[in-house]
């Protein structure tokens, strides 16, 4: 795959992406220092120089801490606060850090958490009501997919409903006005195996949410939608694909033919969405699987079929993400990533012949794939976990009322993750207060081997951003902090 062409009249603006012109960059920087009088005529070319530097090192490297950076660049620091506050009046270096290979860290999680004040919260152990807010109401699961850390046979007894429900109600209640996005179904277990989901989507609806259900969509079945009504007032639901035929579903999940009922409720569900014309989104979750990135182009005509039986409703998007777990290091050998960027390219020329319009996500190790950079997915180790965690970020309630600081914890019987419980939502106790007795008494989990796996890679970026924040305080760059904000 190679990068996008360069523009020939904002060359700073893609200086971050591999093959990128740094000479042409260096030069319209120096241009705009000149013109604009922020710096002499004769500092302009080794300001630019610097400045640009900087944008491919944070374009590319959204974690590294600002010393580190300064030590790149050989400057002290004086000359290093005065390239940070150049670098902010230069607006085309902004965008070529927003738009670099790891662009999708900042667009998609860190500025938005940023401009948000939720690190701030964090860093303060300020008690504030979590800016992301899970529920997990799936008391049991059709699947057992060799991937998930749930363990077999673990589930919530069915009398934990009714109460569960009732607690579920009370937390969507607490949810500040402001953040329509606020909170998600999804587990932990299959949500729509809540015979309540659709009361509460609807719940959250009336509260003024955009509520998204993370499924696998066994149970999406015409008779669902009719039992539980209130399910049409989701903003969307996210299906997990695992496979694209009866055979690779079977060896993920255990389940036989489970893809022919999967397909079939999506095609009901898509005739179903155009007859009533409702405005809820559909959508997917695909993993490349290793030895399977050809398989995409399958995903494309999968799509379209559903497309034809919508009437013209469209499948609104997919995510796509690529398998890193047995890599230590994060990291795709060469021959693999050759084959995927190939993969990928025939991916996005089929789906402009056949689905135009559908929006791929691609998350953050692809995004920089696809730019024609290594691709790398962040790791946190135990050594590098917060013990405070981060429920001003994020938090997670399980049918119990139990709210877990990780999204991977939240799974009945599962070795340590009770750890990683904060505490429990009931009648008498509010999430609210849950969030502010952690904090306020300094609550903390030492973390172990093996406990990384309780984090998704939200929960992996949240850390590092904080870890970083941390480190360029303690640095003395606290109004610099994570160089963008």
């Amino acid at each position: 795959m190679t990068a996008p062409a360069l523009s020939a009249t904002a060359p700073a603006e893609r200086c971050a992406h591999p093959g990128a012109d740094l000479g042409a960059a260096v030069h319209a920087v120096g241009q705009t220092l000149a013109a604009g009088g922020l710096v002499p005529p004769d500092e302009a070319g080794t300001t630019a120089r610097h400045l640009v530097r900087l944008a491919v090192r944070y374009g590319n490297s959204p974690f590294t801490p600002l010393e580190e950076a300064r030590h790149d660049l050989g400057v002290d620091r004086d000359a290093f606060r005065r390239l940070l506050a150049l670098f902010g009046q230069v607006p085309e270096l902004r965008t070529a850090v927003e738009t670099g290979p790891a662009g999708a860290y900042w667009k998609n999680t860190l500025l938005p958490l940023e401009q948000r004040g939720v690190f701030d919260a964090a860093l303060a152990r300020k008690p504030v009501f979590p800016y992301s807010v899970g529920l997990y109401p799936g008391p049991t699961c059709m699947f057992r997919c060799h991937f998930c850390v749930r363990v077999t046979g673990a589930r919530y007894d069915p009398s934990a409903l009714d109460a569960g429900n009732a607690m579920f109600r009370s937390v969507i209640d607490e949810i500040p006005a402001g953040n329509p996005s606020a909170m998600y179904f999804s587990g932990g277990l299959e949500p729509l195996t809540n015979p309540g989901l659709g009361s509460l989507a609807a719940h959250a609806t009336d509260h003024g949410l955009r509520p998204t259900v993370y499924t696998n969509s066994f149970a999406l079945t015409e008779r669902t939608l009719e039992r539980q009504p209130g399910l049409w007032g989701l903003h969307a639901i996210r299906t997990s694909l695992y496979g694209l035929n009866d055979e690779e579903y079977e060896q993920t999940t255990g389940k036989k033919a489970a893809f022919r009922r999967v397909r079939e409720n999506l095609r009901r569900f898509q005739q179903l969405r155009a007859e009533r014309e409702s405005p809820i989104n559909l959508g997917f979750a695909y993993i490349v699987l290793p030895g399977r990135a050809s398989r995409l182009l399958d995903l494309v005509d999968f799509i379209a079929d559903l497309n034809d039986a919508g009437q013209g409703r469209t499948i609104d998007f997919v995510n796509i993400r690529e398998d890193y777990s047995g890599r230590d290091d994060g990291k795709l050998p060469q021959e693999e990533r050759a084959e995927l960027q190939e993969a990928l390219n025939a991916f996005e020329e089929r789906v402009r012949e056949r689905t135009p319009g559908l929006h791929i996500d691609y998350g953050y190790a692809l995004n920089s794939l696809r730019t024609g950079a290594d691709a790398e997915l962040l790791r946190i180790k135990p050594a590098t976990m917060r013990p405070t965690a981060h429920p001003q970020v994020a938090v997670q309630v399980d049918l119990l009322g139990d709210v877990y600081l990780y999204r991977e914890a939240g799974f009945p019987d599962l070795d340590g993750a009770t750890r990683y419980i904060a505490g429990r939502v009931t009648p008498d106790t509010s999430l609210t207060e849950v969030v502010r007795d952690f904090v306020e008494r300094g609550g903390e989990v030492a973390a172990v081997d093996g406990d990384e796996y309780f984090m998704d890679g939200f929960d992996q970026v949240v850390t590092a951003r904080l870890n970083q924040l941390e480190r360029d305080a303690a640095d003395g760059w606290e109004e610099a902090r994570g160089f963008l904000r």
